[in-house]
């Protein structure tokens, strides 16, 4: 076996360089697992605006936000009060590297069908909710994302 020419200074310049040129291409130690559901799981929000892209609907705040409420459970079921109703379903969260924000969806959510009053936001959180794609976590409230820009549900945490 021959041994290798280099020696010394140049053979350190060539080891950086190929580490280097390691990890520009993404050659770098696996980082630890994160939970995808830490960010949200335990959390109670109520609603505070629906949001539509749509300039016809435009922004509905609710009167009494403690009338809309979200729970997201541990054991990734979400819990709902929607002004005189009530729903349940699963939920399922991938956070983005930035860890404040992801992709969310809600699965099949099953819920009572009372009459709410005539000014009630229930119709329309539940018609929107199935099509949530993605949260943000800014400045203490949670906004979620409906597909296609079609808006955005904004939450802030449910005092204690």
């Amino acid at each position: 076996m021959r041994r290798s020419a280099l020696r010394g200074p140049a053979r350190t310049a060539i080891a950086a360089l190929v580490a280097t040129a390691a990890l520009a291409a993404g050659c770098t130690a696996p980082s630890a697992p994160t939970d995808p559901l830490a960010a949200l799981t335990g959390t109670h929000w109520q609603l505070v605006a629906l949001q539509s892209m749509d300039d016809a609907q435009g922004t509905a705040r609710p009167a009494d936000p403690s009338a809309y409420t979200l729970h997201f459970g541990p054991d990734g079921r979400a819990a709902l009060r929607v002004d005189c109703n009530r729903a349940m379903g699963t939920w399922q969260a991938v956070p983005a590297a930035d860890g404040g924000s992801g992709t969310l969806r809600f699965g099949p959510l099953a819920g009572t069908r009372a009459m709410c009053p005539p000014d009630s936001l229930a119709p329309r959180l539940m018609r929107e909710l199935p099509f949530v794609r993605g949260y943000l976590l800014r400045d203490g409230q949670l906004h979620l994302s409906l597909m296609a820009d079609g808006g955005i549900l904004s939450w802030a945490p449910v005092p204690r």
